[in-house]
Order: structure tokens, then sequence, then C-alpha cells
């Protein structure tokens, strides 16, 4: 149990979970906003950010600790996994009527 608590308490999960956080109460704002808020949605939203990103990095720790050489993948995938999260971020700012530059908007 202790190994699970360390491999789940380090700084980039803390992060990412803040992120999925910000992104979840965001997202449901702006629904909320638009009139469009579906309990079925939000269902299907924390699965993607919970198990793909979450255990995903989770295993990716892992491997990169069994593999030593493997270990700057983990940085690359923590960067993406904070760039996917921040541009969802930003596109329920932009449902919520934040003005966004065009080269942030979805094409």
């Amino acid at each position: 149990m202790a190994q699970l608590v360390a491999l789940f308490g380090t700084t980039p999960i803390k992060y990412i979970l803040i992120l999925i956080a910000v992104d979840v109460v965001l997202g449901i704002i702006a629904a909320l906003l638009k009139k469009d808020f579906r309990l079925g949605k939000l269902a299907g939203f924390m699965v993607k950010p919970v198990l793909g990103y979450i255990l995903g990095f989770a295993v990716l720790e892992m491997v990169a600790q069994a593999l030593p050489s493997l270990a700057m993948l983990v940085s690359v995938a923590y960067i993406l996994i904070l760039l996917a999260l921040i541009g969802s971020i930003l596109q329920n700012l932009g449902k919520m009527g934040l003005k966004l530059p065009a080269y942030l908007l979805k094409e």
C-alpha cells in the first residue's frame, strides 16, 4: 500500500490532478451557462483524464524506474499531459465567453 501512495503522491501527479479538477469545474460551469449540462457527459469525461492521464502517467513512471533509459519519456509525457489539460481549460474558458487568440482555438 505504501508503494501505491508513493507512486500516486508525486508532484507531477498532484499537478495533473489539480488541472483535471480545474478543467472539470470550468467544464461544468460552461455547460450550465449554455444550458447543456448532462450528467452522462461528465461521467464519460471523468474516465478519460482519470484513467488515461493519472494511471497512464503512473505506469510510465514505473516503467522508467525499471528501465532508466526511458526516463526522458516520463518528462515528455508529463509536458504533453499538461498541455492537453491547459488546452481543455482554455477551451472551457472560451465556451464561457472569454475571447481567446485565434491560434488557441480549434480549427
